[in-house]
């Protein structure tokens, strides 16, 4: 009888573990048409033709007319950015905009790399591909998609390509030396916007993999935050044959149980796996995840819902627009800048670069199009989709800033990250870091390929 017993316990056992074991499920790969009007007969054009971008007298007086006519609105005494961006902090950006910005220098800059254009699934896909000058006598560069996300682009890459594709000369070593690939999404800049509904981050990743394709990788790094993050985890999910590697600086976990821990976190987070820089980042509950939600997911909502009517107001005025987007490069660099009346945004970031990202919607007139893309992604609500189920079975590193929107511990990344490599708990930045800390980011980029090709 015990003998039967424990066959059966160690049969029941056995279909446990079969049963609950991790699958290693991937994305359906599927295809798609994203230009207008129906998807034409003949096969698609799959060249790839130089772009450059260019500005005019034309555009350039258009946009200091539109901030000479800005209505002011006084800000409450003593607010900070506490109400949102300060009007009175604001009067000296546009100071700045229109008297001493010089978007022809600019331009120049974005110019200094090579940018190019491409028609997949019926769109105009931008990306900037630069390429390593010199390499090491026998040594090929390591393929690398950087993929942005909102409010930024794909501007936010330029302080770390620089020691991505030419370590050595920034200090670094030139074991790891990459060939960048930047990508606009589509509705982004300089990427054409879909003419139809649902264009999500999965079908974003499914262009860029074809777009890694056409450039005649078939293995290839990838990275991003934001939007990034999620559109370079579907493509691990899509094609995690061709993805050598996945690294984030934020990172899409959403469980219920992870949720109820926070709860009781405080008290027993040691028992649930907390660590104790965990503890500092996620304690007190209330004010550093609750609260800071409340605070800063109110543009999420209205974007995920009805992007096109404030989409009319900020692609109107360049000063709504500024507004609009510098109040995220304020809160989502630092919680605590609310409490400054300039919002802190010089402490981390020039008027140049942050002034330069505006233009890039300004001038493309992309603000509704990349804000549908929330539409496109959380308009049917939060685990709808087959991809937030999935776990994600490629090597994977993370680096996890102190000052990023929400923390997100090691524990509750291994669980959709199973091949997590490498973890690290960064010493400064937020939410923009490749902008903001260039240096960090690549050398925990650095370190995470060292893993990957030691494994």
């Amino acid at each position: 009888m015990w003998l039967e017993i424990l066959l059966a316990s160690v049969l029941g056992f056995f279909i446990y573990w079969f049963v609950s074991r991790d699958k290693e499920e991937t994305l359906p790969l599927e295809d798609g048409w994203w230009g207008p009007g129906a998807k034409p007969t003949a096969r698609e054009d799959d060249s790839i033709h130089p772009f450059k971008v260019e500005t005019s007298e034309e555009e350039i007086s258009d946009l200091h007319q539109r901030i000479d006519r800005f209505r002011l609105t006084p800000p409450l005494e003593g607010s900070r950015f506490h109400y949102g961006f300060n009007s009175k902090y604001l009067k000296r950006v546009l100071s700045y905009w229109r008297n001493e910005f010089d978007w022809r220098k600019q331009v120049e800059i974005l110019n200094k790399y090579p940018h190019f254009k491409t028609k997949i699934e019926g769109l105009d896909i931008h990306f900037v591909h630069v390429k390593p000058q010199q390499l090491p006598s026998g040594r090929t560069p390591k393929p690398l998609l950087m993929v942005h996300g909102w409010p930024g682009s794909f501007y936010e890459f330029y302080k770390i390509i620089p020691l991505l594709v030419d370590p050595k000369s920034h200090g670094l070593s030139d074991e790891h030396v990459f060939e960048v690939i930047c990508p606009s999404i589509p509705g982004y800049g300089f990427s054409e916007a879909s003419s139809k509904k649902g264009l999500n981050t999965v079908a974003t990743a499914r262009i860029f993999y074809k777009l890694m394709l056409r450039l005649g990788f078939r293995e290839f790094y990838i990275q991003g935050g934001d939007w990034g993050s999620l559109i370079c985890t579907n493509m691990a999910q899509l094609v995690p044959s061709h993805v050598k590697g996945l690294h984030l600086n934020m990172a899409f976990v959403l469980r219920s149980a992870f949720t109820l821990s926070l709860l009781l976190g405080q008290r027993i987070g040691g028992l649930l796996g907390y660590t104790k820089r965990d503890m500092e980042l996620l304690f007190p509950f209330k004010e550093k995840v609750f609260y800071s939600i409340m605070r800063e997911s109110g543009y999420m909502h209205i974007q995920a819902t009805k992007p096109d009517t404030v989409g009319c107001a900020l692609n109107d005025s360049p000063v709504g627009l500024a507004a609009y987007i510098l109040e995220k490069f304020s809160s989502w660099t630092n919680s605590e800048f609310r409490d400054l009346e300039d919002g802190g945004l010089e402490k981390k970031f020039s008027l140049d670069d942050l002034l330069t990202n505006i233009m890039l919607y300004w001038t493309t007139g992309s603000i509704v199009s990349s804000q549908r893309y929330y539409k496109e992604n959380l308009g049917q609500g939060l685990m709808t989709q087959k991809h937030e189920r999935m776990k994600v079975f490629v090597p994977t590193g993370v680096a996890a800033f102190p000052c990023e929107l929400l923390h997100i511990p090691e524990k509750w990344v291994r669980a959709k990250y199973p091949k997590l490599l490498s973890y690290s708990y960064m010493a400064r930045g937020g939410h923009f870091a490749a902008l903001e800390e260039p240096k960090l980011l690549a050398e925990d980029l650095r370190k995470f390929v060292t893993l990957v090709e030691r494994q």
